[in-house]
């Protein structure tokens, strides 16, 4: 019996036994180096052992905890991200000098949260992971040295918070409406006894501020504020974790509660449709007009989030398959950007779309890497984001959202300007000869660069067997323990 606990539970004790190892190398001096050490030998036991318990199965604590092929399959996704990142975060120069171990320290804790969360079928213990996950992220934001005359990052960390908070007391709210109705905590058999009352005014109240919450961690217009300002304000390294993984969060948790609807909720659908809408036309439109690199990429967020939502509008199993396909690649490509503009950015600065002038000359291989990171955010063929938006759009299309998958089309092409006008500015774009130095790449920086393209161009060469198994190990979602 014990031997079958670990074995379930084998990814969550390696992270945590990670994330206590680097709070005891915090305790000490000269610790950055052994501090991101720890961590990246953390990250990639934590990918083998979710290798190794990728077919398990368990319902664990008391039934608020199940181990199976979707949480599982999410963990690996969790688990490459959070060793990228770690990657990522090499040298960590915009962050305090004497905080530094920190940031892995509070960036494990987070990882701990997503890791928990693939798994949490009852809503306390999905509130105790998504909190888990969501405060280290605040005082990272936080961790971002200041410049003179800069304080930004205190106004991006102070906006994170409070809004943050905020959307997790709507969400709170919620589930005490959908508790109420069904008077269980577990979120499959809160699903099944949601849908014979879907249509009543108290579960459309309950769904719709647990979603609204749910939708500000994936930035979903009108909840999308504070993307472009967290984006801009924080460390190169902490804007890309806070565009990757709790994005994924959002997407698995939001699939977990609309099981609870069918095609034939029409007002459920009438109004993911119009949040689609809204999002995608004003994250492209705003973004036509960026210069700051990583405000582009936070407007850039808000249109995904509507291409995301384009699978919920199905309401279906196609359509949830296509959105966390989409979304596990989304993590990989935003992160291939973020990997560019941390090895641009001089200091720690951030990185304008003109700083990557000559970008070909001074590094081939992050300009290869940008390239294909942005032509997979535009859904250009062969990579990722092409087939997630086929996806997405053919998952909608068989439901008859015509019109919707027009005006997802036509923001594709709006999308296609300002995404050409990086690839445009890293291999035409020129600068003066003084100012033509070649970036030095350390082994770590290219075998991350050659992971994130190897990775964007399998999920979309391959694309039928991802599918395929995210659809296999979605049977188990809604299923009563």
């Amino acid at each position: 019996m014990i031997q079958e606990f670990i074995m379930a539970f084998l990814p969550e004790l390696v992270l945590l036994a990670g994330v206590l190892a680097v709070f005891v190398v915090t305790l000490y001096n000269d610790r950055v180096a052994r501090a991101r050490a720890v961590s990246l030998a953390t990250a990639a036991a934590l990918v083998v052992s979710c290798l190794i318990t990728l077919r398990s199965e368990a319902t664990l604590f008391d039934g608020a905890y199940r181990v199976d092929l979707f949480s599982q399959w999410l963990k690996l996704a969790f688990g490459v991200g959070y060793l990228a990142v770690i990657l990522l975060g090499r040298r960590v120069d915009d962050i305090r000098p004497d905080i530094r171990p920190e940031f892995f320290l509070f960036l494990g804790i987070s990882m701990t949260g997503f890791v928990f969360l693939a798994s949490s079928i009852d809503a306390i213990t999905l509130v105790v992971s998504l909190e888990l996950s969501s405060f280290p992220l605040f005082l990272l934001v936080a961790m971002r040295r200041e410049r003179e005359g800069q304080r930004m990052q205190m106004e991006s960390a102070i906006k994170f918070m409070m809004f943050g908070v905020a959307a997790n007391g709507v969400m709170l709210f919620g589930l005490s409406y959908l508790y109420g109705l069904t008077s269980t905590t577990s979120i499959p058999l809160m699903v099944q006894r949601l849908q014979p009352v879907i249509d009543g005014p108290l579960a459309l109240a309950g769904l719709g501020l647990t979603f609204a919450g749910l939708y500000y961690k994936l930035a979903v217009f009108p909840f999308h504020f504070w993307t472009p300002d967290v984006y801009q304000g924080a460390s190169n390294e902490t804007a890309g974790i806070i565009a990757s993984m709790p994005k994924l969060g959002a997407v698995v948790i939001l699939v977990r509660f609309a099981a609870a609807a069918t095609p034939d909720n029409q007002l459920i659908t009438e109004i993911l449709t119009v949040l689609a809408v809204a999002s995608m036309f004003y994250g492209n439109l705003v973004a036509l007009v960026q210069r700051d690199l990583k405000r582009l990429l936070g407007f850039s967020t808000i249109a995904h989030a509507g291409y995301t939502l384009l699978g919920f509008v199905a309401l279906d199993e196609a359509g949830f398959s296509a959105s966390l396909y989409y979304m596990t690649g989304y993590l990989f490509m935003v992160l291939a950007c973020f990997v560019v503009i941390s090895r641009v950015s001089r200091d720690g600065e951030n990185v304008a779309i003109e700083d990557l002038h000559g970008l070909h000359r001074r590094s081939p291989l992050l300009a290869l890497t940008m390239v294909i990171g942005i032509f997979a955010l535009a859904g250009i063929p062969p990579f990722v984001g092409f087939m997630g938006k086929f996806a997405l759009l053919n998952a909608a299309f068989a439901r008859g959202h015509t019109v919707l998958v027009i005006l997802a089309v036509i923001n594709t092409a709006i999308a296609a300007y300002y995404y050409l006008r990086v690839v445009h500015a890293s291999f035409f774009g020129d600068r003066d000869a003084t100012d033509q130095m070649p970036i030095a790449l350390d082994g770590s920086t290219r075998a991350l660069c050659i992971g994130l393209i190897a990775i964007v161009i399998l999920l979309g060469v391959t694309p039928a067997p991802v599918i395929d198994a995210i659809t296999t190990s979605l049977a188990s979602v809604v299923a009563v323990p």
